[in-house]
């Protein structure tokens, strides 16, 4: 689908000024004080946006700026034809920044990403909207603007892009140095049908992968720019097609031994991988170290009302603990506010942690994201709120931000919930115990080609910007770092590093639990007081 307004205007050349917004402030996921001890400006480069430079013609002049990296003068707006931008939710208060700030100096702007895709109504001011995956819709983007279109909505095919087709990202357009990581995707799609989740609306119930080839490519070409160490694989579930990711795994082995092991991964996976043995060590061999997983609930009958049975009729912990034995350590998601929550439901989800020893586990509030199960049904039943989909400026992420509904439960009882799982998980005493415990488990395995000079100055100057970090600006933290660093070294300095990224990520995450308990506080004072009401919601009529 395509609609679109034409000018007599032909362009052939262009200059694009891609930008990726920034995203609110406040979030779990910003690692600010991590950035600054490893010399990065942000966690990682937008992945959509350098795969789709490469999709664009390569006669057009390409530019990209990050704004979470570094700002956008007038002059960059200037120098573009177009811009081209978009994002996820947390990043939609910058985005109709940037639209508003490029149309009053006389730029279009084309948006896509996630957000858009399903938030089209939110964006309604940009000059051309191209919605779906990239693969699927930007040819026709470009036909239309070489013709002259001065605005449009193109529209992609639901799950018919053929990732095979994707390029390689263009990786040459970013600086590696800004960044903790970098990502690349091998995946789209999940085959289970969590409630709460967009992915399988965005990208379908069907994993598509991409050939192994063109992955090795991809790796291959970060290597000959220069780039090694921590890759992350974005797939939101890495083992969604476990035919094809146990084709891929040997492949990426041999190219890793071959290479010397340039890289170490991260990724996202469902908690079954634990159920497979042979999959999980074929991870371990090929220097996976740590891998994010969406745990949400200890309570069964949440989970099936959730809609995720794979966590279900299992030990959470020894599912986790079972990971950490191939020498893969766990960081973890778990959501409050779900309809079928007792009353507190804290004591639980804590030792739920607790007993499975993941440090960092990011706990938020149950968010009805636009375009899912659960907003379809909130809305049905007359729960949704409006303006459910319109995050404000300083809104972070879920962890401030969720419960954009009427709850069946009082909103102050899950407030309080939630506050003191963040207040319990959070505090120095009980997350330096739980990287002790998770350090003690997880038997890291040598890769490469033996220690280098260069590699053992990074980490040193790492353990000495960490020690200082932790010991001088913020020495209520100090025993408990010393303890659990002698600890490792003494029990199983093979997982030194897990130890050291764990506690080092404590240095933002310790001052966002208490941001996110003074948020917190403060609403549920307000609804004691009785000076909260609830938003309008929005009718079954509005859908």
């Amino acid at each position: 689908m395509h609609e679109l307004d034409v000018t007599s205007t032909v362009r052939s050349q262009s200059r694009i000024l891609m930008i990726f917004p920034k995203f609110n402030p406040n979030s779990f996921w910003n690692f600010t004080e991590a950035c600054k001890l490893y010399g990065a400006r942000c966690v990682a480069p937008p992945l959509g946006l350098l795969t789709v430079a490469a999709l664009l013609p390569s006669h057009w002049e390409i530019r990209l700026i990050d704004r979470n990296a570094r700002e956008v003068a007038d002059s960059d707006i200037l120098w573009a034809d177009i811009v081209l931008t978009g994002g996820m939710l947390p990043q939609q208060f910058d985005t109709l920044a940037l639209i508003g700030r490029c149309h009053e100096m006389g730029r279009p702007v084309c948006l896509g990403g996630p957000d858009p895709t399903s938030n089209p109504e939110v964006y309604a001011a940009a000059d051309f909207l191209v919605l779906g995956e990239a693969e699927g819709i930007i040819d026709r983007f470009v036909e239309a603007w070489e013709r002259g279109a001065t605005s449009g909505r193109f529209e992609a095919e639901k799950f018919k892009a053929n990732v095979q087709a994707s390029p390689i990202p263009r990786f040459d357009l970013i600086d590696f140095s800004d960044y903790l990581y970098v990502g690349v995707q091998f995946s789209r799609g999940c085959p289970f049908t969590c409630e709460f989740c967009d992915i399988i609306e965005l990208y379908g119930r069907v994993p598509r992968t991409k050939s192994n080839e063109q992955m090795l490519a991809e790796l291959e070409a970060l290597r000959r720019l220069g780039y090694g160490g921590h890759v992350d694989f974005v797939d939101d579930n890495f083992i969604g097609n476990k035919k094809a990711i146990k084709k891929f795994l040997p492949e990426l082995k041999i190219w890793q031994e071959t290479q010397g092991y340039p890289f170490e991964f991260s990724t996202e996976v469902s908690l079954n991988v634990a159920d497979d043995p042979q999959l999980l060590q074929m991870m371990s061999d090929t220097n996976f170290f740590v891998i994010f997983t969406g745990i949400e609930s200890p309570d069964e009958g949440t989970l099936v009302a959730m809609q995720k049975k794979q966590n279900t009729r299992r030990s959470i912990a020894e599912s986790v603990q079972r990971i950490y034995a191939a020498g893969i350590y766990v960081t973890g998601g778990f959501i409050v506010g779900f309809d079928t929550e007792g009353g507190g439901v804290s004591p639980s989800m804590v030792e739920c942690i607790r007993a499975s020893e993941i440090p960092v586990a990011m706990v938020g509030l149950l968010y009805a994201l636009p375009n899912t199960q659960l907003t379809r049904r909130l809305r049905r039943e007359g729960r949704l709120f409006e303006g459910y989909n319109v995050a404000p400026s300083d809104a972070g992420d879920q962890c401030t931000a969720g419960l954009n509904f009427l709850t069946l439960r009082p909103r102050d009882e899950i407030l309080s919930d939630y506050r003191q799982v963040i207040e319990e998980i959070y505090h120095p005493r009980h997350f330096f115990g739980r990287v002790r415990g998770m350090a003690s488990k997880v038997k890291r395995r040598s890769f490469g080609k033996g220690a280098t000079w260069a590699g053992i100055r990074r980490d040193l100057k790492l353990l000495l910007r960490a020690s200082w970090a932790i010991s001088v600006v913020r020495p209520r933290f100090a025993p408990y770092f010393w303890v659990s660093l002698i600890d490792c070294i003494r029990k199983n300095p093979s997982a030194l590093e897990a130890a050291m990224v764990n506690m080092v990520l404590y240095l933002h995450l310790y001052p966002f639990s208490r941001h996110v308990i003074a948020e917190l506080d403060s609403r549920i004072a307000e609804i004691e007081a009785g000076d909260w009401s609830p938003p309008t919601v929005m009718m079954e009529a509005a859908e």
